[in-house]
């Protein structure tokens, strides 16, 4: 499908924002009839809407195309194996399959296109030839370690993988290669800050940090303005999914976040669908132009809003607003999203328990993850079951459970949240 790609991204990014819409608008034509001649899934969705491909002229023709949430991806794997009818590619064509919670298997993209996206997007923030650059998103299972690894390497940067996890041997290396970057979730590079003063270095005398592109989570702010006040280094945010990959960066204007070129987003109520104004909140629904995984209006939970002045870095694509909060009830912690589908068959294995919550606390610089427990009459609360949840609770949702707490009975209400966030941004 070498024709939705024939631009440069480069020449898209000069493109002004009318000439962006008209071109965005011509490659989503030909992508809606590329997707429904070979993903069966989708085809489906345009049928059931109501609506002929051959007609959708740009993304207003969409207006009719429900959102495609999570849970429907999750139901569609479960039920028509091995790609939910979804991926244009046989299995055996792709190079990679990623596992994401659900289980959802999210097809690594060949296209040069996507991978384009990604090399523009972290030259964007300001990774390049000469930067040596730690990674420190998982490598395992998920898709981005091995996502921002690559784009910063076609980025002509050094990269070491280091993943997540042994916050002093990241210590070490940082300072012993005289690592200029850093890439990562917010708390997790806080905690290597911490753990170098706490080793006795000098984070500003003994290290070489330029730039942190740090975030996955909610309510980094504070964290961010210490880093650059404090340590004199300067950060930027991403933004992404799995299932779509990177699609928003932010400059050095600092003022909202760019979409990135060759993906579509809408900014729509969460519950009319229809789209809002810009500045006013709403569901970040995203459309990446992309003949592999073409998630035509996927909505990512995430709210936003957009902004529609120019920018003062005079880049001429769309931009929003860093995340708001979220729609629904996924939660994101630590930089994955945790939902009640993947709790509820991690506690049912456990028939001592009549009721449960998580609840989700930021009292420093990292998500703390708790499980509240009430045990059903004449069953007493022992360290050994506390454990046994917690090791299964964590390898369902894989983010580490910090505690499990019993409580009385009646402390959990009926009809309560599977999980609360209780952190404020």
């Amino acid at each position: 499908m070498a024709e939705l790609f024939a631009v440069p991204i480069d020449t898209l990014a000069a493109m002004s924002q009318g000439e962006r819409e008209r071109y965005l608008d011509e490659k989503l034509a030909q992508l809606v009839i590329y997707a429904c001649e070979r993903a069966p899934s989708i085809r489906e969705r345009f049928e059931k809407a109501g609506i002929d491909p051959r007609k959708v002229k740009g993304i207003g023709d969409l207006q009719a195309l429900p959102v495609l949430r999570k849970d429907e991806l999750i139901d569609l794997f479960k039920s028509r194996p091995p790609l939910g009818g979804l991926v244009t590619l046989p299995v055996t064509e792709l190079e990679r399959v990623y596992v994401s919670p659900g289980p959802i298997y999210d097809p690594h993209h060949k296209s040069e296109a996507f991978w384009e996206r990604h090399r523009h997007l972290v030259q964007s923030v300001g990774f390049g030839k000469g930067d040596v650059i730690i990674n420190a998103w998982s490598y395992h299972l998920v898709p981005a370690g091995l996502m921002v690894d690559e784009a910063l390497r076609r980025a002509g940067a050094t990269v070491i993988p280091m993943g997540v996890g042994n916050t002093e041997l990241h210590v070490e290396v940082m300072r012993q290669l005289q690592v200029t970057g850093f890439f990562g979730s917010t708390g997790f590079f806080m905690n290597i800050i911490n753990k170098a003063e706490e080793l006795g270095y000098d984070v500003i005398k003994d290290f070489n940090l330029r730039l942190a592109c740090i975030g996955g989570e909610m309510g980094g702010g504070p964290i961010r303005r210490l880093v650059e006040e404090k340590y004199g280094i300067t950060t930027r945010d991403v933004y992404g999914t799995a299932d779509v990959g990177l699609f928003a960066y932010e400059c050095g204007g600092k003022e909202g976040m760019h979409i990135a070129e060759g993906v579509i987003v809408e900014i729509l109520n969460p519950d009319t669908g229809a789209p809002v104004s810009p500045r006013e909140v709403g569901e970040v629904v995203v459309t990446p132009i992309d003949e592999t995984y073409p998630l035509i209006r996927f909505g990512t939970g995430d709210l936003a809003a957009l902004i529609a002045e120019p920018c003062p870095c005079g880049r001429t694509s769309l931009r929003i607003t860093r995340i708001l909060g979220r729609t629904g009830e996924a939660v994101r912690v630590r930089g994955l999203f945790v939902h009640p589908r993947q709790l509820e068959p991690a506690m049912a294995r456990f028939s001592q328990v009549a009721r449960f919550q998580a609840v989700v606390t930021r009292p420093g610089y990292r998500d703390e993850l708790t499980l509240k427990v009430e045990l059903k009459e004449g069953v007493l609360p022992t360290a050994g079951l506390a454990e046994d949840i917690k090791e299964t609770v964590s390898g369902a949702i894989r983010v580490r459970v910090d505690r499990v707490e019993f409580v009385p009975q009646g402390t959990i209400p009926e009809g309560h949240k599977l999980i609360v966030d209780e952190r404020v941004y």
